[in-house]
């Protein structure tokens, strides 16, 4: 709906998809931020565990797996959140999510190493004995 109601302030500065996941991104971190103590995670969660849900840009191996991982994507800060989920999981150029972010490609590309250094320390934390060694 608010795209619908948003066509009318669309510029063409940027490509319509560009544009929508704007939208989208902007109504999602406003929703969680009027429900602080409930996240997207955690609704996945919920949906993953009541329903037989693979999305296909979770590459790890099983649904106990996935739920880890999503799991310690809650702890990260909302921007992190944001870049990796666009990243990784909605499989998106960097500099598209740098434009639906409305940030630089390197403020991104930061964002995401920032991410994954703290998705591994929280995946670290949650399963010692799996963690690898360096050689």
């Amino acid at each position: 709906m608010k795209i619908h109601r948003s066509a009318a302030t669309f510029k063409g500065d940027s490509s319509l998809n560009t544009w929508i996941y704007r939208i989208t991104v902007n109504t999602s971190l406003n929703y969680l931020k009027k429900k602080n103590r409930f996240t997207f995670i955690k609704s996945v969660l919920t949906a993953s565990q009541s329903i037989d849900f693979e999305h296909p840009g979770v590459v790890m191996e099983n649904k106990e797996n996935a739920a880890a991982l999503y799991k310690a994507m809650d702890c990260l800060p909302d921007s992190q959140k944001t870049a990796f989920i666009l990243s990784y999981i909605e499989d998106l150029p960097r500099q598209e999510v740098a434009d639906i972010m409305e940030t630089s490609l390197k403020a991104v590309e930061s964002l995401l190493q920032r991410a994954k250094v703290n998705l591994r320390s929280e995946l670290e934390k949650a399963y010692p004995h799996r963690r690898k060694s360096k050689n």
